[in-house]
Formats: structure tokens, C-alpha cells, sequence
């Protein structure tokens, strides 16, 4: 078991390709003496590429990031070297997301709006052995062991790459809630609701909410 004394220094990783998140992400470990970031990757093939280097102990992920997204990167870390414990620290709070994360390997699972206390709290409860969690997730989790989706099943009928979850914020969108409606309605902050329908404009190739319905219908998506 590893254990944390008040002269440890831990040694962390993080791959974040937005460098504005990688900033505050290393301003809030910066509040804390305890931390030696030895390792930042703009995507998971660099990362992979360059943790073999260094004797991490902690990996801040990010899930969404070009080349090799955080998911499969901590898939090949967690079979490469499996006592590393991987955080991913992300905007996505969906089902799937979460669930594809846990299978992957990672021992935590925070949203980037933490603050530095929490993201602190939660790297020394993961190097103890436990597996922290945004509030509100750990219903969800639980809810997903009750439950197991089969998020590859729903994809298939799918096009543009769309997920469940966006696909059902599309039919909320049709519906005509505003987004912090729909935040409310799933139980999703704010800037989570932002993300998805960033990642809806950009697979459906249009640049408002009109025509990201009328591409949907269209393609009888929702």
C-alpha cells in the first residue's frame, strides 16, 4: 500500500491538450508542496511515448484530446504499468464517458471545476486506495454496476459518431430547453451541457442549434 507522509513528494503526469485547463490545473497542485509535476502530454500517444521516463505516481487525464483520447491511453497505461493510479479530470460527466473510463482502468474520476483542495484531497485518497469521485457520480456509478450498458450497441445505429448522451441532449434541444434547462433536466453542469453540444456542432458539421436539429431529423437521429 502507498503511503503518504507530509515529506513525500509525488510525482505527477498530465496529459491536457487545452492549455488553458493544463494552467489551472497546474496552479491549483502548485497551492501544495507535495507535488512534482514531471511529465505534461498534449495527447495520449505522447504520453504514452514518455511515462516509461519518469517514476510517476499520479496521472491527471483528460479525456477528449486529439490523436489518442484519454480512455484508450489509460487502457494501454493500466496494462503497461498498473500501480500507476490514473485521475481522469474532465468536463464530461456523461454515462458513458464514465463508464468507459472505470472499464479502462482509472482509479478516480473528477470534473475540472474542482477546486485544489478536492483535487488534492482525492490524489492522496487514490494512493491509499480508494477511488474518488465528483459528487454525483458515485450514484451513477453504482447505478451503471446495477444496470451495465451496452454503450457499443447503441452506437451502431448511430451516424456522425453521435453518443447516447448527445443524442438525447439533440432531442432536448428540439424540444426547445435552453441549456440551463437541460443541465437541470440530466443532471449535468453547465459547462458540460456546452461541451456536448460543441462536440454535436462539430460531428454534425453545422454551427447553431437550428440546424444541428434539422441535420438530426433529417438523418432520423432523434
Amino acid at each position: 500500500m502507498f503511503e503518504v507522509s507530509n515529506k513525500m513528494l509525488i510525482t505527477v503526469a498530465i496529459a491536457e491538450d487545452n492549455s488553458f485547463a493544463l494552467k489551472a490545473c497546474l496552479d491549483k497542485l502548485s497551492q501544495y508542496t507535495a507535488y512534482k509535476v514531471v511529465l505534461k502530454a498534449f495527447n495520449g500517444k505522447e504520453l504514452i511515448e514518455n511515462f516509461v521516463q519518469h517514476n510517476i505516481d499520479v496521472i491527471l487525464m483528460d479525456i477528449q484530446m486529439p490523436t489518442m483520447n484519454g480512455i484508450e491511453a489509460t487502457k494501454i497505461i493500466s496494462k503497461l504499468n498498473p500501480k500507476i493510479k490514473i485521475i481522469m479530470l474532465t468536463t464530461f460527466d456523461d454515462d458513458e464517458n464514465i463508464f468507459k473510463a472505470i472499464m479502462a482502468g482509472a482509479a478516480g474520476y473528477l470534473l475540472k471545476e474542482e477546486s485544489a483542495e478536492i483535487l488534492h484531497r482525492s490524489i492522496i485518497e487514490t494512493l491509499t486506495g480508494g477511488a474518488p469521485m465528483s459528487a454525483g457520480i458515485a450514484m451513477r456509478v453504482l447505478n451503471l454496476l446495477r444496470n451495465p450498458p451496452a454503450f457499443g450497441e447503441f452506437a451502431k445505429g448511430e451516424d456522425f459518431g453521435l453518443t447516447k448522451r448527445e443524442i438525447e441532449l439533440l432531442n432536448h434541444l428540439k424540444s426547445g430547453l435552453s441549456y440551463e434547462q437541460i443541465a437541470a433536466n440530466l443532471y449535468i453542469s453547465y459547462g458540460t451541457v456546452r461541451k456536448h453540444i460543441e462536440n454535436i456542432y462539430r460531428k454534425l458539421q453545422v454551427n447553431n442549434k437550428v440546424s444541428a436539429v434539422e441535420m438530426a431529423v433529417k438523418n432520423k437521429l432523434i
